[in-house]
């Protein structure tokens, strides 16, 4: 059994016909490698013409876009902590990440959305503790607002991802 309004399959986010897609982005917003650079070569040009209007993303916080070429409508651009060892206060700039995404799908009456792993590409958070603190910030951001009616997807590149986000996902029904 899972959580109702969340579960993680493994597919390439940039092909998953949801309201919006969250890309974890460097603060330029102007792409980059790994998810970035693949969300921004499948939306194509406009995505870039307009994250340059954004001027950046600090850490933590989240901006929209359209979503161009790709099947979601919109792109939520988030910027992950990069992992220092766990004692710069990562946890809770990961977390503002899931929060800041989330809130704005509120805003703008989105019903489904993708997560992609945040910070653990390039960045080196630890995957564990990454889909700990997202499953984690997910579940109790969508208890305090229920009227949101959000879907959540997290969507896994491996194998081995998507077995941790789905035993932690299990693990969350029995508590």
């Amino acid at each position: 059994m899972t959580h109702p309004a969340m579960q993680a399959i493994q597919a390439d986010i940039t092909t998953l016909n949801v309201d919006a897609i969250v890309n974890a982005a460097n603060k330029s917003l102007l792409g980059g490698g790994g998810v970035d650079g693949a969300i921004h070569r499948a939306a194509g040009p406009e995505l870039l013409a307009e994250c340059r209007t954004l001027n950046g993303c600090r850490t933590g916080q989240a901006k929209i876009t359209g979503g161009y070429r790709l099947p979601a409508k919109h792109v939520i651009h988030t910027v992950g902590p990069i992992w220092h060892g766990g004692q710069q206060g990562e946890a809770q700039k990961l977390a503002d990440c899931y929060r800041n995404s989330l809130a704005l799908a509120e805003e703008y009456e989105l019903h489904s959305i993708a997560f992609s792993g945040i910070s653990t590409g390039i960045y080196g958070y630890p995957a564990q503790e990454a889909a700990e603190i997202a499953i984690k910030t997910t579940q109790q951001w969508l208890a305090h607002h229920p009227e949101a009616k959000l879907q959540v997807t997290f969507c896994c590149f491996s194998a081995e991802a998507l077995a941790t986000y789905q035993r932690l996902l299990a693990e969350t029904d029995l508590a």
